[in-house]
């Protein structure tokens, strides 16, 4: 019997769907490797997150991506993943491959320790100094107990924090950390068990900061601003004070703001002579032909775009993510426009070895996309932040709606003739059927999802639909 086929899954933190030079939607932003990656792969260019829940968008997002399951099926928005829940980890595990996770894991010490069956340079946590991780060695009895204490403002010393970690790395930048450590498990790897290797980097997510000779290749002067880049949003919806919001000054300064595509930009060149390094020992190593390598990313960013830097929104900027697999059986240089969800992935993984989907899995495989790229398997996509903002987009409009103390409001793009999100059509008649038929789709949606009743949806819907009923009557 043949062996089954490796996996390796690169998962970035931040990383935005349109910002692969491969792809075209970019000519300034340097990608020599994960061009490769799109040209001996298919690139899904319609790839999705529900949003989040919270301001830490990445933390559900990676709880959905480890369990396939949605939003509101999650315990405790993603801190913690419970033992009824499956993880793709897990899975595999009983599908005969050895585990292996390094880089960031935002979803708790006992879901990773069920995921993996040896890994190194383990991040637990969301964000941190990029040149100062404090990580730790894998633990086999998964207990993860040692606490590195700090103090986060040396002018107060009563201002305490406590990591889960047992060393510290000065002076090594993450995204080389945890490339290293992947590319010394492929080096070493000679189990006759296929193997699942994740590596998940904590770039290019803020603090923005990378060794020099990637800065080097890019000049402030020189980048520019987004179609859509506003100095102030066109209206408050309660996400001014958010953390990813006061990176920059307010109103938005357009030399500021260039400066931060400057920098986003070199980290995520940085992460990509990274992920060549990885791939290149995955060639020395010879499992190359036989390896599955799949790269996404939990979430997108503004960075300027709608006056906005982070990913508390329902614009496309926030929720579409890069999505790339390659490997044995997948088509080379090949694009599909599908909608999917990163918790698809999942199950599309089972289908791909020949193993039964868990039952506690909501996302739904795509692998029939691989063979032919015009399926849809999804028909619309639902997303939402927090209990503020609700959406929902068919083939070619998104409705998004606002809900925030006495303010409601709703906005309508044309994506298919505006996807930079400019023109708001909220305003015009022949709109009207338009809007009223997504936001039947969107509390239809909502419902099935579990939206309802979760504590954000309670607080959303509740005023929503007491709004609507006065407006009605």
């Amino acid at each position: 019997m043949s062996k089954k086929p490796n996996i390796l899954f690169i998962l970035s933190d931040d990383h935005r769907y349109d910002l692969i030079s491969a792809l075209g939607t970019n000519h300034q932003v340097k990608t020599p490797n994960l061009d490769e990656l799109v040209r001996t792969g298919l690139t899904y260019t319609n790839a999705h997150i529900p949003g989040g829940t919270l301001a830490a968008v990445c933390m559900p997002s990676r709880a959905m991506i480890q369990t396939g399951r949605n939003i509101f099926h999650l315990e405790n928005q993603g801190r913690t993943i419970p033992q009824q829940h499956a993880l793709m980890g897990e899975t595999l595990q009983g599908a005969g491959y050895q585990t292996f996770g390094t880089g960031k894991w935002h979803n708790g010490p006992a879901s990773y320790h069920r995921s993996f069956t040896c890994g190194d340079e383990i991040f637990f946590g969301g964000m941190y100094d990029h040149w100062k991780v404090p990580t730790n060695h894998f633990d086999p009895t998964g207990e993860y107990a040692t606490r590195w204490y700090e103090v986060m403002d040396p002018c107060f010393r009563h201002n305490k924090s406590v990591r889960i970690a047992d060393h510290v790395n000065f002076g090594v930048h993450s995204t080389d950390l945890f490339s290293r450590t992947t590319i010394d498990f492929l080096k070493d790897y000679d189990d006759d068990k296929p193997f699942y290797a994740f590596l998940a980097y904590m770039a290019p997510h803020d603090p923005r900061s990378m060794p020099q000779k990637y800065l080097d290749m890019y000049k402030t002067e020189d980048m520019e601003l987004p179609i859509n880049f506003m100095t102030e949003h066109p209206f408050d919806y309660g996400i001014n004070i958010v953390r990813d919001e006061i990176l920059c000054k307010m109103p938005r300064d357009p030399m500021e703001i260039k400066e931060q595509i400057r920098d986003y930009y070199a980290m995520i060149t940085h992460m990509d002579e990274s992920v060549g390094k990885v791939i290149q020992a995955l060639k020395e190593s010879g499992e190359y032909e036989n390896t599955i390598i799949i790269y996404a990313s939990d979430n997108g960013l503004a960075v300027g775009q709608h006056s906005l830097l982070g990913k508390q929104s329902c614009y496309e900027h926030s929720i579409r993510v890069p999505m790339i697999i390659s490997g044995p059986g997948i088509p080379k240089g090949k694009i599909c426009d599908s909608y999917v969800y990163l918790m698809d992935i999942f199950p599309t993984i089972c289908d791909l070895i020949g193993q039964p989907i868990p039952e506690t899995v909501d996302g739904i495989s795509f692998s029939d996309t691989i063979n032919d790229p015009a399926v849809q398997n999804r028909q619309e996509l639902f997303s939402l932040f927090g209990d503020k903002v609700r959406s929902i987009k068919d083939s070619r409009y998104k409705l998004i709606e606002y809900k925030y103390a006495d303010m409601r409001k709703t906005q309508l793009f044309d994506l298919e003739n505006d996807p930079w999100e400019l023109n708001d059509l909220s305003y015009d008649k022949d709109a009207y059927p338009t809007i009223y038929h997504l936001r039947e789709r969107l509390k239809e949606t909502a419902k099935e999802w579990g939206d309802m009743e979760s504590p954000e949806g309670e607080r959303f819907w509740n005023e929503y639909l007491r709004v609507e009923i006065e407006a009605e009557g």
